[in-house]
């Protein structure tokens, strides 16, 4: 019976695996999610995620809202609703944006499922099997996998301590990318930012060669030090002539926006900002993938952050998270060997290690597995390869406690692979 049931099972999978599509052949599993499975475990300590302290969540509020919803909506947050979104919810994000200097109106907001499902419906938008999509390198795993998907070819361009090398980017726009992606903020993986020079100077080229821009920005709340820098949709406007205006959006740059890091990423409400024939076009295909974001989170998200909340609790985040980067630095450079060099994000939450050339991070990463501390090799966040000796860290996720041991055994690991002894002095 086993050896009939094994059978059936193999021609099981000969007979899905003939009728699978073009484009979800090419399909992976993320690295990330795949070593969360892993680090669950309790006694590892895990700077893989991009996870936000749980005690950042506003569950008083959260619980309160709910209660209202229920209360004072309960059939409506039950029903179907629009495509576009809980009206109220895009008109509070649009008042929200106007304050970093993004001065939209709701009809080119779009509400989606979290900011990963806004990639998958731009990229289903946009990308044709064969199309360039320009980006960072490294960029961010959750933009690769849903361009991957439909069937993209990547273009990337290698970034520094102030974001992607906008002076390679002329050559590689030269090329005819679909469309130039990027994190200015506080980048995922890196946590650089990009320059404000860097930024006007990438604005006008893809303004001359007719590229528009993919702007995801989830964190650029999440500033913990120097000086806030406008959003690329606010530097086109301007670059244009459009700043003054009461409206200032001209629809060269679809900007990307989240409430995870701010609310919690378990509530999925995330939005695009774009033209109106844009968005008409996003809300056809998002309503082939789901209809329409859960109207019960987005009438829970709305009741919790308006009449101000998020202005007051953001800043309580920050702290947290500062305090957190504050720690991994520290422990790092108690810890780490001289010959490992890594960023000094003034925001987000991720750290990016450079080890020696020659030395293979997810060799490492088995070795620090043993050590009982996690995180992600480099070369998820390279789509066309590289980044061996690289890797992520996240400092959101554990209290300083938790990351200073875990750097502690991460450093032990680190000298045994590239060095011999840490450095107190770079």
């Amino acid at each position: 019976m086993d050896t009939l049931a094994t059978a059936a099972a193999r021609a099981a999978d000969v007979l899905w695996k003939d009728r699978f599509a073009q484009r979800a052949l090419g399909a992976t599993s993320s690295a990330i999610r795949e070593l969360l499975k892993f680090t669950e475990r309790p006694d590892i300590i895990s700077f893989a995620g991009g996870l936000p302290a749980a005690e950042t969540f506003p569950m008083a509020e959260l619980e309160a809202a709910c209660q209202r919803v229920l209360e004072k909506q309960g059939a409506s947050a039950m029903q179907y609703s629009t495509t576009e979104g809980y009206p109220p919810l895009r008109e509070l994000l649009v008042a929200q944006m106007a304050r970093y200097g993004i001065k939209v109106g709701i009809e080119n907001v779009l509400i989606t499922s979290g900011a990963q499902q806004a990639l998958d419906l731009i990229g289903r938008l946009l990308i044709n099997p064969g199309d360039e999509v320009l980006t960072e390198e490294p960029t961010f795993l959750g933009a690769i996998q849903a361009f991957t998907a439909c069937q993209a070819r990547f273009l990337g361009v290698p970034a520094d301590h102030e974001g992607m090398r906008v002076d390679l980017v002329e050559r590689a726009l030269r090329a005819g990318p679909k469309f130039l992606y990027v994190l200015p903020n506080f980048q995922n993986p890196s946590g650089v930012t990009l320059s404000l020079e860097r930024r006007e100077r990438l604005v006008e080229l893809a303004s001359h060669y007719g590229v528009p821009i993919v702007e995801d920005d989830p964190y650029g709340q999440l500033r913990y030090e120097g000086t806030h820098l406008p959003p690329l949709v606010k530097v086109d406007a301007t670059f244009h002539g459009f700043a003054n205006g009461e409206r200032a959006f001209r629809g060269d740059v679809l900007y990307l926006g989240t409430l995870s890091k701010v609310l919690g990423p378990g509530l999925r409400v995330g939005w695009v900002v774009a033209p109106e024939e844009v968005v008409r076009k996003l809300v056809q295909l998002k309503q082939g993938a789901d209809l329409h974001t859960s109207t019960f989170t987005q009438m829970v998200a709305y009741e919790t952050a308006r009449d101000g909340f998020l202005v007051r609790h953001v800043p309580a985040i920050r702290a947290i998270y500062r305090e957190r980067r504050d720690a991994m630095l520290a422990a790092l450079e108690r810890h780490a060997p001289e010959e490992v060099r890594w960023t000094r994000p003034q925001g987000g939450l991720f750290l990016w290690l450079t080890l020696p050339e020659g030395t293979d991070a997810g060799v490492v990463l088995k070795d620090a597995l043993r050590e009982k501390v996690a995180f992600v090799p480099g070369t998820s966040f390279f789509p066309s390869g590289g980044g061996e000796n690289t890797l992520r860290l996240n400092f959101s996720f554990c209290a300083p406690p938790l990351i200073e041991e875990g750097i502690r055994r991460l450093g032990g690991v680190l000298r045994r692979h590239v060095g011999a002894r840490p450095s107190r002095a770079r």
